[in-house]
């Protein structure tokens, strides 16, 4: 993962951690900058990296967004199926042609979402997982732009 600099960023084990939808794993709150987690030892680097992402995402601007985002486009163009975690993964399901085309806010969420999950494809440490189920040449070509834009430097979040 690139090193990390900025305010410390408070993390904490809640239990029974919901959102709307029900029970979740973690929680990002940016403005207040703290992680809330609810996952088993196994699973915390994983959704710890994902959790982080969220930071980097925020100040990663908006041409790296974009591009990121242009990325996604492409393999939905291609129709391709899986993602790299379930909360990319469902959002990815509820999209229509239109948010695509629009740059909706259900669009830009799952494409926020695809970012973190990669992310921690990418640096949680863990070969496989019952939610990576993009296909190899897609998980390439995000590995890339990973490579590209995020590389050996140092983000501030």
């Amino acid at each position: 993962m690139p090193a990390l600099t900025g305010l410390p960023v408070r993390v904490e084990a809640v239990r029974g951690l919901r959102d709307r939808r029900g029970p979740v794993h973690a929680g990002s709150f940016l403005r207040a900058r703290r992680i809330a987690l609810d996952c088993t030892r196994a699973e915390f680097p994983r959704i710890f990296v994902h959790e982080v992402a969220h930071f980097i995402w925020l100040r990663l601007g908006n041409a790296a967004r974009l591009g990121y985002e242009n990325v996604v486009r492409a393999e939905m163009a291609a129709r391709a199926r899986g993602e790299l975690g379930w909360s990319a993964q469902w959002r990815k399901s509820a999209l229509r042609a239109a948010d695509i085309d629009r740059r909706t806010r259900r669009w830009r969420e799952y494409c926020c979402e695809s970012f973190c999950d990669t992310a921690a494809w990418l640096y949680g440490g863990i070969e496989r997982h019952e939610e990576f189920t993009l296909g190899a040449g897609r998980r390439r070509r995000r590995r890339t732009w990973f490579a590209a834009n995020l590389g050996n430097r140092t983000l501030s979040i």
